[in-house]
């Protein structure tokens, strides 16, 4: 298994740098295709006009949206132009999540920028807890603040469900780049320890058996401190340059209100993450 061709989505209102510069790196390191998409929609006011004063509002507002993704484009040619693979791009008036889910379609990877925990406009932002749900692709989710794709150290954040399967088995091709893995899982509370040991062993096996060397570690059951933070603190004892998770191995409604791991991961600001589910 391999990336044939890396997905990269651009937006209209926030720095694009740090996910060209990773999308760039990993469409280099594979041999790979890249496919750059950005899609926005004019918002209209919050107020009301009539006649040819809102005809011209809203031709205005089109062409400053259109304006915006040809820039986007040049941005996306210029940051791959030395890149030496193929490189295409794809953008349309369009809400940038449909646009882009629907183009997924042609990628095995799609390279996002991460979300701040406001509100995100769905008429210029296609955001990544959205596109993870739908896409049927791996989802690398790239903060601003980081400026290379840094595989020395993966952290495998385990919890047998399936979505946890599929993103260890959609990052092979990284995890067999990476220098060090580390597979660990924080048990809930009433958990048999010696049984998830046992999980998070069968993990590192079968990793060992596509050639990767993990180590595998089990945590305390969260108690003071949340699975994210746990999470977040042996990430910073292990070095880890991307973390790979499951996304919303709960329901996305229960994160979305009361906070989860998923909700952590797409707004933290110091490691890439690599999301399915």
């Amino acid at each position: 298994m391999t990336y044939a061709t890396v997905m990269v989505s651009l937006a209209l209102d926030q720095s694009n740098e740090a996910r060209l510069q990773v999308a760039g790196e990993l469409a280099e390191r594979f041999e790979a295709a890249i496919i750059g998409v950005a899609a926005a929609q004019f918002a209209p006011p919050l107020y009301f006009t009539d006649g040819a004063e809102a005809q011209g509002l809203i031709e205005e507002g089109e062409a400053s949206v259109r304006r915006r993704l040809a820039e986007l484009e040049a941005q996306f040619r210029t940051a791959m132009k030395n890149r030496g693979g193929r490189a295409e791009w794809r953008s349309a008036m369009d809400f940038p999540a449909r646009f882009i889910l629907a183009q997924a379609r042609c990628a095995d990877i799609v390279v996002s920028g991460g979300q701040s925990p406001a509100f995100s406009d769905a008429f210029a932002l296609a955001s990544p807890k959205d596109l993870v749900m739908q896409a049927g692709r791996p989802l690398l989710v790239v903060p601003d603040r980081v400026d290379w794709l840094d595989l020395r150290s993966v952290l495998v954040a385990w919890k047998d469900t399936p979505e946890a399967r599929r993103a260890v088995t959609d990052a092979l091709p990284m995890l067999r780049k990476a220098g060090d893995v580390t597979v660990v899982e924080i048990p809930e509370q009433g958990d048999d320890r010696s049984a998830v040991m046992a999980g998070v062993t069968d993990v590192a096996a079968w990793l060992a058996r596509h050639g990767i060397t993990a180590s595998a570690r089990v945590l305390d059951s969260a108690r003071n401190d949340t699975a994210a933070a746990q999470l977040e603190k042996v990430a910073g004892d292990v070095g880890a340059g991307l973390i790979v998770a499951g996304a919303y191995g709960h329901s996305r409604f229960r994160e979305l209100i009361l906070g989860g791991v998923t909700q952590h991961l797409v707004t933290q600001s110091s490691r890439c993450v690599l999301l399915s589910h």
